[in-house]
């Protein structure tokens, strides 16, 4: 009897697993393949650590100007569809300021569009690049990120 019991369970928990593995129903290929997807709906970016860097200059102009340089550079990758997420971090004790995910061919590729932004390239800000999977309808937020910001910096 007991080993009944431990043969049922074993039959119950390989339906679980077989289940958790079977196809979507809601699968959209076109929109799939448009997104680059792979079989599980994810694909490779770029996931980019902003640190404060070396430059250390007292110019508020030339930092005010760097910084608003900063600013108008990822609405420029945003629009080029290069830029999927930018933001700062709080304060920390690793001087860690923010974070990109780009949409990239290559690790060249993101060197060559941080070397766009003013901030980077003057070494206000250093960049650590890393090679991230994650969903690939990530980049699918950004029309509703621009209906939902009264603002833009």
């Amino acid at each position: 009897m007991k080993h009944l019991s431990i043969l049922c369970l074993l039959l119950i928990f390989s339906s679980f697993s077989v289940n958790a593995q079977t196809d979507s129903t809601h699968y959209d290929k076109a929109l799939a393949d448009s997104l680059k997807a792979d079989d599980y709906g994810m694909r490779m970016y770029y996931f980019v650590i902003l640190k404060t860097g070396t430059n250390t200059s007292d110019n508020k102009e030339e930092t005010s100007a760097a910084f608003r340089g900063h600013l108008d550079n990822i609405n420029k990758l945003v629009k080029e569809g290069k830029l999927i997420v930018a933001g700062p971090f709080g304060k920390n004790e690793k001087q860690y300021r923010g974070l990109f995910i780009f949409i990239a061919e290559n690790k060249e590729e993101v060197e060559k569009l941080l070397s766009t932004d003013p901030a980077v390239d003057q070494s206000f800000l250093e960049a650590e690049i890393y090679d991230w999977y994650g969903s690939a309808a990530l980049p699918t937020y950004l029309p509703y990120a621009e209906k939902i910001s009264m603002k833009k910096p």
